[in-house]
């Protein structure tokens, strides 16, 4: 993967070393090195620079970022793939049901992974594979992958800092408030690898907003967002406050409305990593939710 930016420096960075002007913009001291071991990876009005380099304004400062190894590990299998925004730094798809993330015991060839890595090698590009946020197997939705080592970089900082936004939509059991916020610390069950649960002794702190969207009296949609972004948060939460995620298999064992926790990634809003511009891109409910929704929707009261 080769990626190519040019910055014409302003007054406002005259003075500044290379090093200082790429830092402001993200670039993680693995990147630095990257670039200062790929030949011409720093050019500075033409000539191989150093970061050490004092800037002027009026200078083109040119950065080559080349990556030529990909995720070779990962098996390029085709599988059905939705693309909902692309350029030559980021990729968001659209992630179905019943896909991991990564690869992994038992899960080979049936993931997100090997899905990108097949569309990758279709357009013949080397591509690592870099996913920004994970959704549980059967959780449908939006996920960000980073294309480069910048990107991935600035993305990974962002979601450590808690600045990508993420509005998720979730069939519940029963009439939930109509809003609220549940903070409720969380932690591993005893006993289990899997399951987590609310625990005030031990637990890690984890923020849910919820707003409930419409009801028919038995079951409701919800629409949540996070301040936090604990481990199965959103299942854990409404379980805690009595309305369980329809088809839930670990929190609501004997719900069978769904083969699947009713739970989706609908909206992500972000600053992308190198235009600085915010998006915000959104993905429609998945067919199976859907279902449900015009059920309620038909059966809600009209008061």
């Amino acid at each position: 993967m080769r990626r190519e930016l040019d910055y014409n420096i302003e007054k406002k960075d005259d003075g500044k070393t290379i090093l200082s002007f790429l830092q402001e913009r993200g670039y993680s001291r693995n990147t630095v090195i990257h670039l200062k071991k790929t030949p011409e990876g720093i050019v500075r009005n033409g000539v191989w620079a150093y970061v050490n380099e004092i800037l002027s304004a009026g200078d083109l400062l040119q950065i080559r970022l080349i990556e030529e190894e990909g995720s070779e590990a990962i098996v390029p299998v085709p599988m059905p793939l939705s693309v909902l925004y692309e350029d030559e730094d980021i990729l968001v798809i659209n992630k179905p049901a019943d896909t991991p993330i990564h690869p992994s015991l038992n899960n080979y060839k049936n993931t997100l992974a090997n899905a990108v890595m097949w569309y990758y090698k279709q357009q013949q590009i080397s591509c690592t594979f870099r996913c920004i946020n994970r959704l549980d197997r059967d959780t449908t939705g939006l996920t960000i992958l980073a294309k480069n080592m910048l990107s991935a970089g600035i993305l990974s900082n962002e979601m450590k800092n808690r600045n990508i936004s993420k509005e998720y939509l979730a069939l519940c059991d029963g009439v939930v408030p109509e809003q609220g916020t549940i903070c409720a610390p969380i932690a591993r069950t005893s006993n289990s690898a899997i399951e987590r649960c609310v625990n005030f002794t031990r637990g890690e702190h984890a923020v849910t907003h919820f707003r409930r969207v419409s009801t028919d009296g038995i079951h409701s949609l919800v629409h949540l967002s996070l301040e936090t972004g604990r481990t199965h948060q959103i299942r854990v939460h409404m379980k805690y406050i009595g309305h369980p995620l329809l088809g839930d298999f670990l929190y609501h064992p004997k719900d069978h409305t769904m083969n699947r926790q009713a739970l989706h990634c609908c909206c992500l809003e972000f600053t992308h990593p190198v235009r600085q511009k915010v998006m915000r891109i959104e993905a429609p409910l998945p067919e199976d939710m859907q279902t449900i929704v015009k059920k309620i929707q038909q059966g809600a009261d009209p008061c």
